[in-house]
């Protein structure tokens, strides 16, 4: 599975070991950046990533992508203001679980300063496996679109 990745400066240590870890979970990682721990602005970031999702022609309704800075805050409330994207932050495993069967979360939103790097795979890998399941779930994620 190919997923694109995407962080600001706080997140940079973290996306790099999750690009290391890419084949453990069994992903392709495409890196948008940002390739420095020089400061950059995450609202930028997420814009960039969120225009690059949105136009990939990729199913919305799977997982496309992973977010990340320093709380995982600011890229979650600046990815979701793009029409189809649903951003989650998560911080557990559990979380991320019910990101993807009750919200259908399409892009994960990892809090680098508050999560190691295998509370990120674990989170990331669960999330991957977990499935939407729709019921009264399609319903709400159907108003989040309007």
């Amino acid at each position: 599975m190919e997923l694109y990745l995407a962080t600001d400066h706080a997140g940079f240590e973290l996306k790099e070991a999750l690009k290391a870890s890419a084949e453990e979970l069994g992903l392709r990682f495409v890196d948008l950046g940002t390739h420095s721990l020089d400061s950059v602005h995450y609202p930028k970031i997420a814009k960039q990533f969120s225009e690059t999702v949105i136009s990939s022609g990729k199913d919305l309704s799977n997982p496309c992508g992973v977010l990340i800075c320093g709380s995982g805050i600011g890229v979650s409330i600046a990815a979701n203001r793009f029409p189809k994207i649903r951003a989650a932050l998560v911080w557990t495993p559990e979380v991320a679980k019910l990101a993807r069967e009750h919200n259908n979360a399409n892009v994960l939103c990892l809090p680098a300063r508050f999560m190691s790097i295998e509370e990120a795979k674990a989170s990331i890998k669960i999330w991957l496996d977990s499935k939407f399941v729709g019921g009264r779930h399609a319903d709400r994620v159907e108003m989040l679109g309007q």
